[in-house]
């Protein structure tokens, strides 16, 4: 175990006090209003932590708080570990990002596309091309995800029993096999629709590396990088400091709610949303990313691949709005914002819905996790809590702005 400790001044490292202050008087008053149970969040510039704050309870029910080892869930922040994973193989040779994905998943091999209907009534087409890796860590490959509701492939998840991404009973072969049977949205490449596509790649990095997704990132990832808490599951040396899982009320309160069964090893390795994580390792994480792949003598990836993993992908230079599915993709928050290799990024400051600035990238996790890289400012934040918001929650737009307005010329 290692901890995120501070490691120099906010005042030193160019950024305000008093708006860090804010910050966290601000996030403390989420906890005390009961629409947050306790949280952890860090600031850190030029790759030392300036700013670390924990408060409120892990367990609110048990009174244990939020301290500097908590683990939390961090669902779909794996997405973009799963990326780096696929990008090493991309670096060796073993995989190419215009690879069809039917040359790994023979499942794939000819891809059927809606046209019109549903149920019984449901028009499908052969694909004019194939799904390629690139359409997987884009989310331009025509997936989808059962809980949209907007869509009739949407329907056909559910039908099939992949109502929470997961097939049950299944392992990841299993569920993604599922996925191959179902139509595919759209053409691929066409559109931007956040889907299962990771799971997808994840379980190819399984088949080009000959090993589980598990102990491909613990060899590949985790290990060389330091993130010695990160995994698929928690230990009987860990499962004391693991947070509790909260869902949000319809009356904006958090009551308990089940999450993943992380005790052992789990049968289906999730490439989208399976890892569990301190905010020391997550720390590490980003912090491999701000340095264009390397840390602490150790290279994961290339400046290239890095910068090509954190740059904008969608064609034309869209952002998420203009070339996402609709209506699940048409709001005002994914203005301004394109779409990378795993992560989203930046790319027109003034068109998003708080301040920002060209080039951030990252990523966020159902239970209210997320974290993002700020190379202009030579800036890397994370925010841990543990609930599963009814909608969209705001303390993701407070976070942004109250960083933001603490941050000065580097």
């Amino acid at each position: 175990m290692a901890l995120l400790t501070r490691e120099v001044d906010p005042d030193e490292a160019g950024l305000d006090p008093k708006a860090l202050d804010r910050l966290d008087r601000h996030l403390a008053r989420c906890v005390t209003e009961g629409r947050l149970p306790g949280y952890l969040v860090s600031v850190a510039r030029g790759g030392r932590v300036a700013h670390l704050t924990t408060h409120g309870r892990r367990d609110v029910a048990a009174g244990l708080p939020v301290e500097a080892d908590t683990l939390w869930r961090i669902y779909s922040m794996t997405k973009p570990v799963t990326s780096v994973a696929a990008l090493l193989l991309v670096e060796e040779g073993r995989l190419s990002l215009d690879d069809p994905v039917a040359r790994h998943l023979p499942g794939f091999a000819r891809p059927r596309v809606h046209v019109s209907g549903s149920g019984d009534t449901l028009v499908t087409r052969p694909a004019d091309g194939p799904m390629t890796v690139r359409h997987l860590m884009t989310h331009t490959a025509g997936l989808t995800f059962a809980s949209y509701h907007a869509h009739p492939v949407d329907a056909l998840y559910r039908d099939a029993g992949l109502d929470s991404a997961v097939l049950p009973g299944s392992d990841l072969a299993g569920t993604v096999d599922a996925y191959a049977r179902l139509p595919l949205q759209f053409e691929p490449g066409t559109q931007w629709n956040y889907s299962v596509a990771a799971n997808v790649l994840g379980r190819i990095v399984e088949v080009v590396s000959g090993q589980p997704l598990d102990t491909f990132f613990a060899e590949r990832i985790l290990g060389p990088l330091g993130m010695t808490d990160a995994g698929f599951q928690v230990s009987d040396r860990q499962a004391d400091r693991l947070a509790e899982l909260y869902g949000e009320n319809e009356d904006g309160g958090i009551a308990p709610v089940a999450g993943l069964p992380l005790r052992g090893r789990p049968r289906l390795l999730s490439g989208s949303g399976g890892l569990v994580a301190s905010a020391h390792d997550v720390h590490r994480f980003m912090e491999m990313l701000r340095r264009r792949g390397e840390l602490d003598g150790v290279r994961l990836l290339s400046p290239a691949t890095v910068d090509l993993m954190t740059s904008n992908r969608l064609p034309g230079g869209a952002d998420l709005r203009a070339f996402g599915s609709r209506p699940a993709h048409d709001e005002p928050g994914n203005d301004g914002t394109g779409f990378g290799l795993g992560v989203s990024v930046v790319i027109d400051p003034a068109r998003t819905r708080v301040p920002t600035v060209l080039g951030a990238y990252g990523w966020s996790g159902v239970a209210t996790t997320t974290f993002w890289v700020d190379p202009r400012n030579d800036l890397t934040v994370q925010f841990m809590t543990q609930v599963r918001p009814r909608g969209s929650h705001t303390v993701y737009q407070d976070l942004k702005r109250l960083v933001n307005a603490a941050v000065g010329p580097v």
